[in-house]
């Protein structure tokens, strides 16, 4: 099947700092790399180096065509990127010795999707295949909507979380992926506990403690760990779980095998400086797996 991306599109800037600046406090920074981002990208990616077909929609600047072709170096389908007058977006990363962040992000032209864009990606579209949705574009509750019209499945990654971006989409998703925190916040912001939230499936990520699926119509959960390893930059990590678990639920694994692959894949990729170019392909990721036994 094929893995459709309404996705942010980032030019990443890192910065890495003796510590996070606190309010008011100025840095020295002491090295600086830029490199190919986005939570929409960084999905995109981990779920091509996972083995899926995958086309992304999504919208640069100008001065973006290089972002596009880093993307398309990965294996995506970016015939449904449009370039638009709106600068990429761009996000500025500090990144301590521990490998702790603290981002800000510039949205720029991922707020600059249309809806002709998205007719024309889902017109190929069969029954079955997964679109992706983060809170990082506009035009996720259409784009949902489209796509569960064509038969596809919809997976949802709350994140930059909002609760009213997560309340517009929810009736049109099936899968929603959300970190543990977030997850507090959606039950808070909505009164309702997380079990009965109206959607079929969730999926809870807790970094370290590793993550939870949840069967929502019985109840059923299994859980898998996080596979031990030293951080050098998290930032990045959840993007490549949700990216391949997204691929191995695309090429028919369970639940239990689909988290065990991205907990893995998430494992290398925090070893590891950047983003997209950080995150592991299928043959490391195999070979780590085997390695644990």
């Amino acid at each position: 099947m094929t893995i459709y991306n309404l996705g942010s599109i980032n030019i990443d800037h890192f910065y890495s700092v003796p510590r996070l600046p606190a309010p008011g406090e100025t840095l020295a920074a002491t090295a600086y790399s830029t490199g190919l981002g986005g939570k929409g990208a960084n999905q995109s990616v981990a779920a091509a180096l996972a083995g899926s077909d995958v086309i992304h929609i999504g919208a640069v600047g100008r001065d973006g065509a290089p972002t596009v072709a880093r993307l398309r170096d990965f294996g995506v389908d970016c015939a449904h990127v449009i370039a638009t007058d709106t600068p990429t977006a761009h996000a500025i990363i500090n990144i301590d010795p521990k490998g702790e962040n603290a981002i800000v992000i510039f949205p720029g032209a991922n707020r600059n999707q249309s809806l002709s864009q998205l007719e024309s990606a889902f017109s190929a579209a069969s029954r079955g295949d997964i679109l992706l949705l983060q809170n990082e574009t506009d035009l996720q509750v259409e784009a949902a909507q489209i796509a569960r019209a064509h038969g596809l499945r919809v997976i949802y990654s709350a994140a930059p979380f909002d609760a009213e971006a997560v309340r517009a989409v929810m009736p049109h998703v099936d899968l929603l992926v959300m970190n543990a925190l977030e997850a507090d916040q959606l039950a808070r912001a909505l009164k309702t506990p997380l079990a009965d939230l109206p959607v079929s499936h969730l999926l809870i990520t807790r970094g370290s403690r590793g993550a939870t699926w949840r069967d929502q119509s019985t109840g059923a959960e299994t859980d898998t760990p996080a596979f031990a390893v030293t951080p050098e930059d998290t930032t990045g990590a959840g993007d490549c779980f949700i990216g391949y678990a997204a691929a191995a639920m695309d090429q028919g694994l369970e639940p239990d095998a689909a988290m065990r692959l991205a907990a893995a894949a998430s494992a290398l990729q925090v070893t590891r400086r950047g983003t997209a170019d950080a995150i592991p392909d299928r043959a490391e990721v195999d070979a780590f797996l085997a390695a644990q036994g």
